[in-house]
């Protein structure tokens, strides 16, 4: 089903989509050094290092990401795969919450109240319980149900817009919106609002007034008549609270979950589609076989996961003394894992620095690991393939273009191309 695209602002799209802008400044979006040498000296150096990725490797800026700023806590980060991925899988003792191994009071954590609120801070059964409530809406089998309804018209009807151009930049005008578009269209959420939504979600000024006055409308339409969306699987689900009662979620409740979906699925999968697209573009070798081959997309959309996951870094709260690689971390600690180090360490695969589809797969830490891998892993695979097939697919010759500057790939917290500048023929 076509998607009526020609309400989205294209100067607006730039401004909350440029990695360059200041919605992502606090995010290192300016960052525009390679890390993955320094990845790679601190990582032979010793796996885990007292500190913050970003100043680690040289990022002096601001950092507002999960796990940062807590100024007051010991900071330590970790750069190899088996530390990190041994980290994601105890929540027990590398926490989710802030609030693990302090005492009571927490303190002035900026932001930490609304931080707790959310299901990324929460662990063991209040996790599982908020999140078993949509976790049927993402597995595999549900994917067709993404796909028919929301994914592919919103890919037919970006293309549309510039496919008779012969010249666009795939990263805004293209990937962009195809999270946006199918997340807000997911909850009802019209195109005329979407980008109000994204502007709620990076507080760009709306902040979260205009996020209520778009959702809180719909909760109330679907109490009255569900209809086959993801609104009304949060107002229809039974949560099961500590005592064992059950009960529906509040109009707060589908609101904080609501705005945890929406800003997390119109965030993180545009600049993974434009890593995999630079990637493609730079290796035309492989933009051949996925133009021949539309199968090859699964193990180019991996081996993208590996090399370039945008983003290479979450933390974790220390909640007991501990001791990782050869480094005392004490309890009330902040344990940064990198996770683009750790997809490419040599220890686990032969020339990690490659982008190479063809190389035998097993797991990598691209949409983390343990009880809080990403909820929307299977529907990003299912937006990237469909957007990177259909641009390789719909735009002849697709190549970059060769007299605009080379597309970057930027940023420390939240990595991806600065620009995707494209020419194809007729």
């Amino acid at each position: 089903m076509k998607v009526d695209t020609s309400l989205l602002d294209e100067a607006r799209l730039h401004q909350l989509f440029d990695l360059r802008s200041p919605v992502y400044a606090s995010r290192g979006g300016t960052f525009d050094v390679d890390p993955y040498p320094a990845f790679h000296r601190l990582r032979q150096s010793g796996p885990v290092h007292e500190g913050v990725v970003g100043p680690l490797v040289g990022y002096t800026g601001d950092g507002f990401f999960q796990g940062l700023p807590f100024p007051e806590r010991p900071h330590f980060s970790a750069f190899d795969f088996a530390t990190c991925d041994a980290a994601l899988r105890d929540p027990a003792t590398f926490s989710s919450s802030p609030a693990a191994g302090l005492p009571a009071p927490v303190g002035n954590d900026d932001g930490l109240a609304l931080y707790e609120a959310s299901m990324i801070s929460l662990d063991a059964d209040a996790h599982r319980r908020l999140r078993g409530l949509v976790q049927p809406s993402f597995v595999p089998r549900r994917m067709q149900w993404w796909l028919d309804r929301w994914i592919a018209g919103t890919v037919d009807s970006l293309l549309d817009r510039f496919a008779d151009r012969r010249q666009a930049d795939l990263n805004v005008e293209l990937f962009a919106p195809i999270p946006l578009l199918t997340i807000c269209g997911s909850f009802g959420v019209s195109v005329a609002e979407a980008l109000d939504i994204r502007a709620a979600a990076t507080s760009d000024g709306l902040g979260l007034g205009r996020f209520f006055a778009i959702v809180e409308p719909l909760i109330a339409a679907r109490r009255l008549e569900p209809q086959d969306d993801l609104i009304s699987v949060l107002v229809q689900a039974e949560l099961l609270d500590d005592d064992r009662a059950r009960h529906v979620l509040s109009d707060a409740e589908v609101l904080s979950f609501a705005f945890l979906l929406l800003a997390a699925g119109s965030g993180t999968t545009w600049k993974q589609m434009g890593i995999t697209m630079h990637a493609l573009l730079t290796h035309p070798e492989w933009l051949a076989r996925v133009r021949a081959e539309p199968a090859t997309m699964r193990p180019v959309i991996e081996e993208s996961l590996r090399w370039n996951a945008t983003d290479p870094m979450f933390s974790r709260f220390v909640t007991r003394d501990v001791t990782l690689g050869g480094v005392d971390v004490p309890a009330g600690a902040v344990l940064h894992l990198c996770l683009g180090a750790a997809n490419r360490d040599p220890a686990r695969w032969e020339r990690p620095d490659e982008f190479d589809p063809s190389r035998s797969p097993q797991p990598h830490l691209g949409f983390g690991n343990g009880p809080h891998i990403c909820l929307g892993m299977h529907v990003a695979r299912t937006e990237i393939t469909a957007a990177v097939t259909a641009a390789v697919t719909r735009l002849p010759g697709l190549r970059l273009d060769a007299d605009r500057p080379a597309p970057q790939l930027i940023g420390m917290y939240e990595r991806g191309p600065d620009a995707l500048p494209v020419v194809w023929d007729r």
